[in-house]
């Protein structure tokens, strides 16, 4: 772990950044110190859809790709430490305890896709929005203790992109977003700034 720490670089950018192009030649890898990253994949005619999030520590690429599969654009402002990809493919080979991290993280990524997929499928307009405030809620503060019943945090997306990834337009995400607040389930300050007092009432309304 030492050389491949020697080899790595840090650095933060802007909200709106790209960290990867869709169909970009894979040079390096990163994982995420900070922030929150927007996964896309896009059509040839130029639409758009989101597929995912990505939080610290998150790792952010595909070992072995020639060529990445998604855009990965900076939602917020994000830290990441990037390393070259010879020198992560060397270390998944020479250590296999950083191999299973990333297994791990794959694994982990392709049950949240799963779980996404009922949330999309099965899930009110209302249960949507609380599923989505949820997984920021336990996302975006890695220093969060997990058994924490209360939090704040600043949402990540803009109304558009929060409808884009439910599914829903951006009129039902604001209406869905004011029916929780006045039946204080979250408290909304400055349009983005969200308050939890109570995390189980959240995963009630979320249908989990």
């Amino acid at each position: 772990m030492v050389s491949l720490a020697k080899t790595s670089s840090r650095h933060t950018v802007e909200p709106g950044t790209e960290l990867i192009g869709d169909a970009e030649t894979v040079d390096s890898y990163s994982n995420v110190l900070s922030g929150v990253v927007k996964l896309t994949k896009s059509l040839s005619d130029g639409r758009q859809q989101i597929v995912g999030l990505q939080f610290a520590p998150d790792f952010l690429g595909r070992p072995f790709k020639v060529e990445s599969a998604i855009n990965a654009e900076a939602a917020t402002a994000v830290s990441v430490c990037s390393f070259p990809k010879a020198a992560i493919e060397r270390m998944m080979k020479e250590s296999p305890e950083f191999e299973h991290r990333l297994l791990k993280q794959a694994l982990n990524e392709l049950d949240e896709a799963r779980d996404w997929m009922v949330t999309l499928g099965l899930k009110s307009a209302s249960e949507k929005v609380a599923s989505f405030l949820l997984m920021i809620a336990r996302n975006i503060d890695p220093t969060l203790d997990p058994a924490a019943q209360s939090t704040t945090f600043d949402l990540p997306l803009t109304r558009a992109d929060i409808a884009d990834f439910l599914g829903l337009t951006i009129e039902t995400v604001s209406r869905q977003l004011t029916r929780l607040r006045t039946d204080s389930v979250i408290r909304i300050d400055n349009s983005r700034h969200v308050t939890v007092d109570n995390m189980g009432q959240l995963e009630r309304r979320s249908g989990v």
